[in-house]
């Protein structure tokens, strides 16, 4: 499955059917709401609950909102552990 599959509130990871928070890396913002990408896939967030979000960093997103900023190496480690589960 890809994650284009599915919408962005309900991103469940497919081997282990649970909802999990993901990384994306914010491309615009405009004021509470950016446009952030996932896999290459855009989608509208709300950035209301992180503190002052900027085109290029990362949040970590659930249910629609971005939830905490996350470094490259947060994100690297999150893409290490996700392509693990899948072998």
């Amino acid at each position: 499955m890809n994650f284009a599959d599915y919408p962005l509130n309900a991103i469940c990871y497919p081997l282990i059917f649970m909802c999990l928070a993901i990384p994306a890396k914010i491309i615009s913002v405009n004021g509470a709401e950016a446009v952030a990408e996932v896999q290459g896939v855009q989608r509208r967030v709300n950035v209301a609950l992180v503190s002052a979000p900027r085109a290029g960093e990362y949040v970590l997103i659930h249910a629609g909102f971005a939830i905490k900023k996350w470094t490259e190496d947060d994100v690297r480690e999150y893409n290490a552990i996700t392509r693990d589960l899948e072998k």
